[in-house]
């Protein structure tokens, strides 16, 4: 088994951690970075409950706040993806999606500070680790083990 060795890319252990390498040299780039099982995956999964639970609460004290800083489509953003990120389907993508609105929400100066910028931040890192071995990710796009055929 060869690995893939670039003159461009000089950390052959970091590239080792991101790609599967295959007999032949040919490298394929993970859709997720991990898919994490026992005590890591149960984190992940704790990770991704609170994250959510939290985004979801928030979201709903600024709906029933009275003066109005966030756009209303922004919430509605940030509803669908905590719900994707609860059942953990596309969960890079809604990690990213949730640390984009969070953080325009700091930037546009809602009033608000430290809880937007504490979700910005989970969901980025959920964004970069991924979902876990508990998620609808996982079954859809986890590691699956192929059976040859026995004679």
């Amino acid at each position: 088994m060869t690995i893939f060795r670039s003159p461009f890319w000089p950390f052959p252990s970091l590239l080792q951690d991101s790609t599967f390498v295959l007999e032949r040299g040919v490298c394929l780039q993970r859709l997720f970075s991990t898919f994490a099982n026992g005590f890591p995956g149960i984190g992940l999964l704790l990770q991704r409950v609170i994250t959510a639970g939290a985004l979801g609460g928030s979201v709903f004290a600024r709906f029933h706040g009275v003066p109005q800083h966030v756009p209303i489509g922004l919430l509605l953003i940030d509803t669908a993806a905590a719900f994707l990120l609860l059942v953990g389907l596309w969960t890079p993508v809604a990690g990213a999606v949730i640390a984009f609105c969070e953080l325009w929400i700091v930037v546009s100066g809602g009033g608000e500070f430290w809880l937007p910028l504490v979700l910005a931040t989970l969901g980025a890192t959920l964004a970069m680790i991924g979902p876990g071995a508990w998620s609808i990710d996982s079954l859809l796009f986890g590691r699956k083990q192929i059976e040859p055929f026995s004679r």
